[in-house]
């Protein structure tokens, strides 16, 4: 079994590396290998390659800046996932994709299910959403995957940025008013696996799933418990927990609007590839000694 990761420098195309290996010989891709933002060219990639199943980890994925390069984020995002989903369609191999929760406008007061009606705030969470469709419209067999809140000990990460920033400033301002799920993209690519291995032994239908931590939290909060972990491993940092002030997405002044609410009910996925989903927490926990270690 010939496993195509793109994204091999990611958070989750990191992971993969690793959860797939039991699946077959995984060969992961990235910038240097092929260019998705020239889509010309990753069909023929893709064919030298001949690959049985396809994970797509990689993704534009610059959420302020797609603001300002909206016909990159879609070539990115949509035309090059067009691309493999034809590819995947042709060749009746597996497409595996990730989106977001950003492809929901966050009005909500509920966690959303894969049937409730996207409206995304931004371009970055259109492309996504368009690169969804376009995998169905492609008829291929498929699994998208949306999550959110990424984490990992390598990459850039909402974790390494505010140790980074705690350990030179006295205070921090964190968004308070988005509340969702940090998930790590080790559990991401653990279920992706198990789930994938089901869908080259079993009756597994094509289909949209959710796929985050349980429980949920602000970044606000995420930044306090973060940081009380990094201090109770003896982390000299100017801003402690107490040091983080909470202020609303409207006085952080981002460039692109983000949802308020960005919870996911992953209770389809549970019921289809039998998975225990964990908190929140322990992962976060993970990740923060894990970037501690590797800065000692």
């Amino acid at each position: 079994m010939n496993l195509l990761v793109f994204g091999r420098n990611g958070q989750v195309g990191t992971e993969l590396q690793r959860a797939l290996r039991p699946l077959g010989d995984v060969v992961a891709v990235g910038r240097s290998d092929v260019d998705l933002s020239r889509p010309d060219a990753l069909r023929a990639f893709v064919a030298d390659r001949a690959p049985d199943a396809i994970i797509n980890a990689a993704a534009y994925a610059h959420v302020d800046l797609a603001e300002d390069e909206p016909e990159l984020a879609r070539t990115v995002n949509v035309d090059a996932v067009r691309v493999l989903a034809e590819f995947a369609r042709d060749r009746g191999i597996w497409l595996v994709h990730y989106s977001t929760d950003y492809v929901f406008d966050g009005v909500s007061t509920s966690s959303y299910t894969e049937t409730d009606a996207t409206n995304p705030l931004g371009v970055y969470g259109r492309t996504k959403r368009d690169g969804e469709v376009a995998i169905a419209e492609a008829g291929c067999r498929h699994l998208i995957f949306r999550t959110s809140w990424l984490h990992a000990p390598h990459g850039a990460n909402f974790i390494a940025t505010i140790l980074r920033l705690a350990r030179t400033r006295d205070r921090l301002r964190v968004v308070a008013d988005q509340l969702g799920a940090p998930t790590g993209a080790d559990v991401v690519a653990d279920v992706t696996a198990q789930a994938l291995a089901q869908a080259f032994t079993g009756d597994v239908p094509s289909g949209l799933y959710h796929l985050t931590c349980t429980g949920a939290t602000s970044w606000y909060g995420y930044a306090r418990y973060l940081l009380q972990i990094a201090g109770s491993h003896g982390v000299k940092l100017a801003c402690g927990s107490d040091g983080i002030d909470p202020v609303t997405s409207a006085e952080y002044g981002a460039r692109a609007v983000r949802p308020h609410n960005s919870r996911l009910d992953t209770s389809k996925l549970v019921r289809q590839f039998n998975v225990a989903l964990p908190d929140w927490r322990p992962g976060v926990e993970r990740t923060v000694r894990a970037l501690i270690e590797s800065a000692t």
